[in-house]
């Protein structure tokens, strides 16, 4: 065995693990029942792979051999136990049992099985029983692959913090004795629900984030890809294709120094048509089925900004007409408060700012430094400029991202 050939053999294990790892994850933790003891099990797998393969050769089936490897090696781990621990020897027992009636032959797991998986442990992940912030770790963690560290980074919080979530939501299910499956036809409208809520809120954390938010960003568009390819559903053409459109602009977004830039001052050549025109393409197929929700809506207005020149061509009316249809759907004060940006830039400043300041009595958005930009924004362009300042300092007040608030600081200056 030469240097060179282990060298070989590390490096296609790498490429193995970057590509398979999550296939061969969630495989294990339906065959095992145990997120920790397949996570364990995977990576002895590959361990054993790197011992033996440079001398025996690299199977032409390198996924199933990983698979039964680490399957055996979970069993051989339990049986160790057993000895202090019969509730092991039981549950050793069990898995040999389902060994024993498995197919014969080195591929004994079928490619679409493994995919199956993968969807399986998707919909596991994002189960409701499970608070929301530990569907989004655990989904991170066990389906993107990220570390804990660099999780706790994105969300701000310790890796003690988040490595608490994720032990929490396994417990959970552990305990509950969550069905690892893909619901049935007349539950899946609503638990894909939830599955699409926490992809999306992991590319919005990414699409906000100073830092690693293009990461997070692309792990968010990663898994609706898959989704998409595992089930092909309306809303999850819709998601994918608003994902992918507000990704477009990024580079447009910030400047070098990180400051924010307005849509209305971005440099639209910097946008990444590719992106563009697939998100296009996806929302088009989404509206066409007629089963579409609020996320192709989401994806349509954007769609209308993507394919407009400037802010001034864009068609604001359209744009309004799709909000109408968003409201009717999903009811919430931030969509108000772009339909009435929207209405102010096709119907007149004067009408957009009356919507905005009817939004701010109700009280629900009092809170949102959003809503006292977009108001004082308005009120500049009109002239009103102490009105302007005010909703200016009040935003500042709120704002907690550091771009956000330069540029609200930037606004008041300007206005001095």
């Amino acid at each position: 065995m030469s240097e060179h050939s282990t060298a070989q053999i590390r490096e296609l294990l790498d490429s193995l693990y970057r590509v398979d790892s999550g296939r061969i994850l969630a495989t294990l933790i339906r065959l095992l029942g145990d997120f920790d003891l397949a996570e364990e099990a995977m990576h002895e797998a590959f361990a054993a792979a790197l011992d033996t393969w440079p001398e025996a050769g690299v199977p032409d089936n390198p996924r199933p051999w990983l698979i039964s490897t680490a399957r055996f090696k979970a069993i051989n781990g339990m049986r160790r136990r057993a000895r202090f621990d019969s509730a092991q020897k039981d549950l050793a027992l069990y898995l040999e049992a389902q060994i024993s009636a498995a197919p014969t032959g080195e591929a004994p797991h079928e490619d679409e099985e493994i995919e199956d998986d993968r969807l399986r442990l998707i919909f596991t992940c994002c189960h409701p029983a499970l608070p929301p912030e530990g569907q989004v770790a655990l989904t991170l963690r066990e389906i993107c692959g990220l570390t804990t560290e660099e999780i706790a980074r994105a969300f701000l919080v310790s890796p003690a913090t988040l490595a608490q979530r994720v032990v929490r939501a396994k417990a959970i299910i552990r305990d509950k004795a969550i069905p690892y499956q893909v619901p049935a036809s007349q539950e899946l409208p609503a638990r894909l629900g939830a599955v699409l809520l926490v992809v999306y809120l992991i590319f919005n954390k990414g699409f906000s984030a100073e830092t690693t938010g293009a990461e997070l960003s692309r792990e968010a568009i990663r898994l609706g890809r898959l989704l998409l390819g595992l089930l092909a559903e309306p809303e999850v053409m819709g998601l994918l294709g608003l994902m992918l459109l507000h990704e477009s602009r990024r580079t447009a977004r910030t400047s070098g120094d990180g400051d924010l830039i307005l849509l209305e001052q971005q440099d639209r050549s910097l946008w990444n048509k590719d992106q563009i025109a697939e998100g296009i393409r996806l929302t088009e197929s989404a509206l066409r089925s007629r089963r579409f929700g609020a996320y192709t809506l989401q994806a349509a207005i954007a769609a209308v900004h993507a394919e407009s020149s400037s802010v001034a061509s864009t068609d604001w009316r359209q744009i309004t007409l799709l909000y109408d249809q968003l409201l009717r759907i999903q009811p919430s004060p931030v969509v108000e408060l772009n339909r009435a940006v929207a209405v102010a830039m096709c119907e007149g400043l004067e009408q957009g700012l009356r919507l905005i300041d009817e939004l701010l009595a109700r009280e629900q958005l009092s809170g949102y430094h959003l809503a006292h930009s977009a108001r004082a924004d308005l009120c500049r362009r009109l002239g009103r400029i102490p009105e302007a300042r005010a909703s200016y300092e009040q935003a500042l007040a709120l704002a907690s991202q550091e771009p956000d608030r330069r540029f609200l600081a930037r606004r008041l200056a300007e206005l001095k």
